[in-house]
């Protein structure tokens, strides 16, 4: 069997209506849960084609334009390659994105979606899902967690999908009032925050223990916007509530402003979303800057390089809960790592309740308690909806 063609989709991350999208990132999650649409994220599809008539789709997270035309330039590598040597390939596009070692969201990204299609390429070759590729099940169904904006919105996501975990931020909504407060009353990010603008991320996710109880697990998303000092400040004062996590109370950039928050703090601290392979991932383990990773298996290098990343975590007894901004497509290739690996925690699954998200896929649905099964069918165990797809194909993208 040998790669014919590898074509890339751009697509819009809603229906083609200006009107109805949530421009805005700050409004961005606030608009999912509460089931309107929200979308400033485009995603990236790769399909893969074989002589044996045999077509891998893989997804591409990061920064879609940029990225789609890194799988381009990589495509001429691999047409005439047989799809099974996944690991040779991989390697072979290492090389010739970066020679060797740390990749960051361009390559990373690029050789994740060609990664994913020819596991579902070599799953369907053979006949079996790709968890089974991956050393076999632990576990048939994963927990996953959403989002919420609110506490109200919390307890409308639990009461509908019966999931137990929620991820939520003080900038899933519209949080000028709160950056008003601060030494630069219009400045986002890299914030040293006033004792106000602490108290204002405290009081807000002490709101949702009070209203939730302490049998949801619930995490605080700081989206990397904090200081050092300020991180430090946040976590001490957040761990009579109990968070799951905190993720990125600072950038991923250093390592030692990482570990100097978790040594400063209770609170498990969390990240991995902006590390790339297992060669980004193995500074902050070797030092212990981390009590959770979070790699995301549709940017950092693939599904074979999230179970190297999740291998290498396990020896040091830190649990994994993948970061997945995706579409479900995404999603469910991610469940196949999450399915095999002992030291998984928890999956993302960011857009569940859109419908606008998730008719680009066939459905994927949460059982009755609120898991995700592992899927059985060969390959991701999943396809594009052809329809959706053509209707939502970025305007601006001309296919190769």
């Amino acid at each position: 069997m040998k790669i014919t063609d590898i074509r890339t989709f751009l697509m819009q991350a809603g229906p083609p209506d200006p009107d109805k999208w949530a421009t805005d990132s700050r409004t961005d999650d606030t608009a999912i849960a509460e089931g309107k649409l929200g979308g400033f994220r485009n995603w990236l599809f790769v399909k893969v084609t074989t002589d044996a008539g045999i077509v891998g789709i893989g997804e591409c997270s990061g920064w879609p334009r940029v990225i789609e035309t890194a799988v381009q330039d990589l495509k001429a590598l691999l047409i005439g390659e047989d799809p099974t040597h996944i690991e040779r390939l991989w390697q072979k596009m290492q090389v010739a994105t970066m020679g060797h070692g740390m990749l960051g969201t361009v390559g990373a990204g690029a050789m994740t979606g060609i990664d994913v299609a020819l596991w579902d390429i070599k799953g369907k070759a053979l006949g079996v899902p790709v968890w089974n590729l991956l050393g076999g099940k632990m576990r048939d169904r994963v927990p996953v967690y959403l989002h919420a904006a609110n506490p109200e919105i919390a307890k409308k996501i639990l009461s509908e999908t019966k999931t137990r975990t929620l991820k939520v931020g003080l900038d899933y909504s519209d949080d000028s009032w709160s950056i008003k407060k601060g030494f630069e009353p219009t400045r986002p990010y890299h914030l040293h925050m006033t004792n106000d603008q602490v108290d204002d991320v405290v009081n807000f996710f002490a709101g949702f223990r009070k209203g939730l109880g302490k049998e949801v697990e619930v995490g605080l998303e700081c989206h990397a916007h904090y200081d050092l000092e300020t991180g430090i400040q946040i976590c001490h004062q957040i761990e009579p509530y109990r968070p799951l996590f905190v993720e990125e109370p600072v950038p991923s950039d250093n390592v030692e402003s990482m570990l100097r928050i978790r040594n400063n703090t209770r609170v498990p601290i969390a990240a991995g979303e902006n590390i790339y392979t297992r060669y980004g991932f193995r500074p902050f383990l070797e030092k212990q800057a981390l009590s959770i990773i979070q790699p995301d298996f549709t940017k950092a290098g693939g599904l074979f390089e999230g179970m190297k990343i999740a291998n290498m975590a396990e020896t040091y007894n830190v649990p994994v809960a993948p970061h997945g901004v995706c579409s479900p497509l995404g999603t469910l290739a991610i469940t196949h790592v999450c399915g095999v690996i002992p030291n998984f925690l928890v999956q993302e699954f960011t857009h569940y309740q859109n419908k606008d998200f998730t008719d680009l896929c066939e459905p994927v649905k949460l059982d009755a308690e609120g898991f995700l099964p592992v899927p059985n069918a060969p390959g991701i165990g999943i396809e594009l909806n052809e329809a959706a797809v053509k209707e939502r194909l970025d305007p601006e993208f001309k296919m190769l």
